[in-house]
């Protein structure tokens, strides 16, 4: 304890007494969110392991997700070269933004390039949890939440079936698709039955 109030009162607050607060998906790197924190919340995060910020408009504490459920389990916490701002790593339930979406961070001004890795799951999956929180005219992810889970799972049973179909031609061009297909529908089901991807990557890891 002596270690870590030490390393706590290397933090440089700003004249307020707070440091700005970066919330970071553990599993996928992605950026959830920016809060601020004082001594009193940086101390409390690290007592419980959830993470808990200052509300500089209401002046008290606040732990992320104690209304919505949507809270941050802390995995690691670090801060910057100048001691100056905090970065969380996190195991995030539900989304982190109070719009729906995964992130807070959904607005480009300079778009990336797509991914190509297995990060493009989650990008699929906060996709289409931002579609359940905010619906879109005319989208098919929308159109198969609305008709809920008998249809999705109809969805699920027939892109499995081309999958098997398409794996047994030749070539791997219609299987790659199928797969795909199969892969976004899979991840539908998951977002209506409030199943996260952590919770497969954990079973998986859990059978190596």
């Amino acid at each position: 304890m002596e270690q870590m109030n030490e390393l706590i009162n290397k933090i440089k607050y700003d004249e307020k007494g707070l440091v700005p607060a970066i919330a970071q998906d553990v599993t996928t790197k992605e950026v959830l969110m920016l809060a601020y924190m004082n001594e009193e919340s940086l101390k409390k995060t690290i007592e419980t392991g959830m993470a808990t910020y200052f509300s500089r408009s209401r002046g008290q504490l606040w732990q992320k997700g104690e209304t919505s459920g949507h809270v941050q389990t802390i995995k690691g916490i670090y801060y910057d070269c100048d001691a100056d701002t905090i970065l969380l790593k996190v195991e995030q339930t539900g989304p982190a933004c109070h719009t729906g979406s995964y992130s807070c961070f959904f607005n480009p001004i300079v778009k990336e390039e797509k991914k190509a890795g297995a990060e493009i799951l989650q990008e699929v999956y906060n996709t289409v949890l931002d579609r359940k929180a905010n619906p879109k005219e005319g989208s098919y992810t929308n159109y198969l939440l609305d008709k809920g889970i008998d249809k999705i799972l109809k969805k699920v049973g027939e892109e499995t079936a081309e999958v098997i179909i398409a794996a047994k031609n030749e070539g791997n061009e219609e299987l790659r698709y199928e797969a795909s297909d199969l892969l976004y529908h899979l991840i539908v089901l998951m977002v209506n039955k409030q199943l996260e991807l952590k919770d497969i990557y954990e079973e998986l890891l859990n059978r190596r």
